[in-house]
């Protein structure tokens, strides 16, 4: 079959896995009895906001709340207070979203239900610096943590040893009050203790594990921060701590539902697909490698799948930041640079057409969600006078694909399934 415009295409099969993580469709499916006391939603993530929006139109009892979102990531609500604040690396209005969320669960009755609605990048959101810590520790250990390559279990069992509301302690905090959180997943294996380092949901993760992960990662942290990781007082609360009891998590959206919807809206289209994974992981640049292999094997011997087809994989890659070359930092996302290592494995090829981008809509600190690729990328971006191989060195994945018009913007989307890969073969 023959696709009249691959853009086009991609952009379906992206909206198509988005769709299947629609708060308001998911969140319908997973609605807690009413308590006989107060129901308190609180929240943190990026999409957290539209989260709380869809609560509050499928809820029907009286509630009240307190959600923190990234700037521009706002939503329109009537009895839940939206709070936005810095992502990737936290600041003040976050520091003070975490103590408001803290005071609100305060001085809550067994007969009261707390909503946690959460989602990935609630980490950077909630910054809440153990005793003996400072925001600057914090912000610190988040670009610590996001220059070092370590995939994002390791990065979030770090920061949930170095936080007062991290790994189960906003719920610990509600007790006797009931939990139910109500999770957006944007990590690999799905596991909901580590979105958004598990506010609400406490796992077996160690600080022995995170001292593990620093010296794997050869991380540099502040003197304090390495003082307070290593002493008793970093130990997070344990599943089997009984304020937990009587809680529930729902995972109610995930890279593997939507790679699903997204693989029916091919099929749909007359397009096979097939779905590699939704929990790769890797170093960005050598994960658009092996991507590249698979295409070109398609694409010009037809094995280990049949033309026309669309390969889907999710899952969250990794970037490990390079020194800046000439002084200057490059731009770009774990799925531009993944795209970029992409397009110079596919260089000449025709017939290949890929779509790489963060299902929140971002990727990065610019504004795009990703970009598209294909056989001829690398020869445009020769043409605009830009050398592919020397921007993915550099980490310029932005300005690459920012000079040939192939940057993917489709602003804000309102959920958080981590990462979509679709690569077209004609």
């Amino acid at each position: 079959m023959t696709v009249p415009d691959p853009k086009v295409f991609l952009t379906s099969i992206f909206n198509a896995a988005v769709a299947a993580a629609d708060p308001e469709r998911t969140i319908r499916d997973h609605l807690p009895a009413r308590p006989r006391g107060r129901t308190i939603v609180i929240g943190a993530g990026k999409g957290s906001a539209q989260m709380a929006a869809a609560f509050e139109k499928v809820w029907d009892g009286l509630i009240e709340g307190l959600v923190v979102t990234r700037y521009g990531y706002g939503a329109r609500c009537e009895r839940i207070e939206i709070i936005e604040a810095a992502h990737p690396v936290p600041d003040a209005a976050g520091l003070e979203a975490s103590r408001r969320l803290l005071e609100k669960v305060q001085g809550l009755t067994a007969d009261d239900l707390v909503v946690a609605l959460i989602s990935g990048g609630g980490s950077a959101l909630l910054p809440s610096p153990a005793a003996g810590l400072t925001l600057a520790d914090e912000i610190a250990v988040n670009e610590a943590l996001l220059a070092s390559g370590a995939p994002i279990a390791a990065m979030n069992t770090i920061r949930k040893h170095l936080s007062a509301i991290k790994g189960g302690r906003l719920a610990a905090a509600a007790w006797p009050a009931k939990v139910v959180s109500l999770v957006v997943s944007d990590i690999p294996g799905d596991n909901p203790a580590l979105v958004a380092s598990g506010p609400t949901v406490p796992d077996t993760g160690s600080r022995e594990d995170a001292l593990a992960s620093i010296s794997a990662y050869g991380m540099k942290l502040p003197d304090a921060v390495m003082a307070h990781i290593q002493s008793p007082g970093a130990d997070a609360p344990g599943p089997d701590d009984q304020r937990f009891a009587r809680n529930e998590v729902h995972l109610i959206a995930s890279a593997g539902v939507s790679l699903e919807a997204a693989a029916a809206e091919a099929r749909r289209q007359g397009i096979e697909a097939v779905i590699l994974s939704d929990a790769i992981e890797g170093e960005a640049r050598e994960v658009g490698g092996v991507h590249a292999a698979i295409a070109r094997e398609v694409a010009t011997r037809n094995r280990p799948f049949s033309k026309p087809v669309l390969i889907l994989s999710g899952g969250e890659t990794t970037v490990t930041l390079r020194a800046p070359i000439d002084g200057i930092r490059g731009k770009g996302g774990r799925n531009s640079e993944f795209l970029l290592s992409f397009a110079i494995g596919i260089n000449g090829v025709e017939g290949i057409h890929a779509l790489a981008a963060d299902t929140d809509g971002i990727d990065g600190s610019e504004n795009n969600a990703g970009a598209f690729a294909d056989g001829s990328t690398v020869s445009r971006m020769r043409a605009a006078g830009v050398d592919a191989k020397a921007m993915l060195a550099g980490n310029n994945a932005w300005t690459a694909f920012n000079a040939v018009g192939d940057l993917f913007v489709p602003g804000p989307t309102g959920t958080n399934v981590n990462d979509l890969r679709a690569i077209l073969v004609r």
